[in-house]
């Protein structure tokens, strides 16, 4: 049995597809794996394991399905998607016991490609958070190292695949909440053009920003999830109507070949604050591609060092006027014994809500207020044009950009409790890509040489390039030596 979790998605998807194992079989292999692994890691928000194991044996019963691209294949989406019938928390106790009566898109697309359904993952509460250390009900640990955290604010979602407890997962990626966990854990992870996932079910943050997307072991596997869950949904009107590619098809004739694709290095990136190992891993990768073939382009991103206030001041403005509607009349957490209306709100919303989702409630009201508006959000909007812009330009140069995902490795749990602003800090490789609205893949490309910790090397594309990222990505991957997977 665990020797089917050791498999890759695209590898189980075609076992169960030949019937060399059964859609229960695999079911149960993910169970027991977890069953093993999550009182260490704590990734699982909660497992539906009698759910499961019945979707696997209706598929049985029916049979593989070559029009079914993950029949059969045990997934796992993070807890800020809806799940009709499977309780349904974004990780804060405001939501505690709400149960959906329907799927996010996303979650719809995986059900009708085969897809069996585990459970939810944990995630800072609301997708607030870069370590997963905000969840109201757990803290996740990182498979490599448990003491370490496993990033966030997809960290649940990124440890079930290391972990093995699945062969793919759905996290969502506002400032990097996909990215970032993917580096941290030694997984693929993919942010898709803002647009290309419909994000309907999607319980908002920064709606502007928000973006679902595959973590999977390998790039071919992102292809495949990703194929599944692009496309246009007309309950979504920011979801592009563009036909969505076959993502695995457009791997196959790239080879390890890179000759002639040109490597943007935005000079920004490999500066200051970059850790020794981390830089030494990126740059290990950087000097295989050019043996490929593959030419390097210095670029320049000149509004760099403005895009954590940037993001921030738009992010919690956002997430100040998305999380309005929890308050404890229409769903969701209502205190007792209150007397008026008033106190049902604060009361509520002061219970239900916690430390940080607060302060960025708090900081976003305050950007947003009269007289502050045009000092911090109306100056926001115009940097993130100007970032876009140079984004655009620089693109212009290159096939793709290439930088780290993360200054550092994943960092001792509780070492940025007391310290948010640190931890916002960690997000300066990421969060501009959102507030561009391009894509991005996480591809792990070595261990640091001090913490032993996987190092993820960030490729960016065009809007909607998902094809020529991943095309890239494969003959990279491929050519590089691996990490290994977490013992745990």
């Amino acid at each position: 049995m665990t020797e089917i979790c050791s498999l890759s998605l695209t590898a189980v998807a075609g076992a169960l597809q030949k019937k060399e194992i059964s859609a229960e079989e695999a079911a149960r292999a993910c169970l027991t794996r977890m069953e093993a692994t999550e009182p260490r890691i704590a990734a699982m928000l909660r497992v539906d394991a009698e759910g499961a194991l019945a979707r696997a044996r209706e598929l049985d019963a029916a049979g593989p399905d070559p029009a079914q691209p993950l029949w059969g294949v045990p997934v796992t989406v993070k807890d800020a998607l809806s799940t009709k019938g499977l309780p349904t928390t974004a990780g804060s106790r405001i939501l505690e016991g709400f149960v959906p009566v329907y799927d996010a898109f996303a979650v719809e697309k995986l059900r009708r490609a085969g897809a069996v359904l585990l459970g939810k993952a944990n995630l800072d509460e609301f997708a607030m958070g870069s370590g997963t250390e905000n969840s109201a009900y757990q803290k996740t640990r990182n498979p490599w190292n448990t003491a370490k955290v496993p990033g966030g604010s997809s960290g649940g979602s990124a440890a079930s695949v290391a972990a093995g407890q699945c062969f793919a997962s759905l996290g969502t990626d506002t400032g990097g909440s996909i990215r970032q966990p993917a580096s941290f854990c030694g997984c693929v992870g993919l942010k898709p053009t803002y647009g290309r996932v419909s994000r309907y079910g999607l319980i908002a943050y920064g709606s502007s920003l928000d973006q679902i997307g595959p973590l999977t072991r390998s790039v071919e596997d992102c292809a495949r999830v990703l194929s599944v869950i692009a496309g246009h949904d007309p309950r979504d009107g920011t979801c592009d109507p563009r036909p969505v590619e076959d993502y695995a098809a457009a791997l196959l004739g790239n080879g390890a070949d890179l000759k002639g694709i040109r490597l943007g290095l935005p000079k920004e990136f490999f500066g200051d604050g970059l850790a020794p190992e981390v830089r030494a891993a990126c740059e290990t990768a950087l000097a295989r591609a050019r043996e490929l073939g593959a030419e390097p382009v210095e670029v320049s991103l000149p509004h760099t060092d403005a895009a954590i206030a940037t993001y921030y001041i738009i992010a919690m403005a956002e997430a100040s006027s998305n999380l309005a509607r929890f308050d404890g009349v229409r769903y969701g957490r209502r205190a007792p014994d209150v007397k008026n209306l008033e106190e049902l709100y604060v009361k509520s919303r002061s219970e239900g809500f916690g430390q940080e989702v607060k302060r960025r409630i708090m900081l976003g009201a305050y950007v947003l207020s009269s007289g502050y508006y045009d000092a911090y959000y109306r100056k926001a909007a115009q940097v993130r044009r100007l970032i876009r812009d140079e984004y655009l330009a620089a693109l212009e140069q290159c096939d793709v950009l290439c930088a780290p995902v993360s200054p550092v490795t994943a960092w001792d749990l509780g070492s940025h409790a007391a310290d948010p602003l640190q931890a916002y800090l960690m997000d300066a490789y990421t969060l501009s890509l959102n507030l561009a609205g391009l894509p991005g893949l996480s591809l792990p490309v070595g261990l640091g040489a001090e913490s032993k910790m996987p190092v993820g090397l960030q490729l960016i594309g065009p809007a909607f390039g998902e094809a020529r990222l991943l095309g890239i990505g494969h003959a990279l991957e491929r050519a590089l030596p691996g990490i290994g997977q977490p013992r745990i």
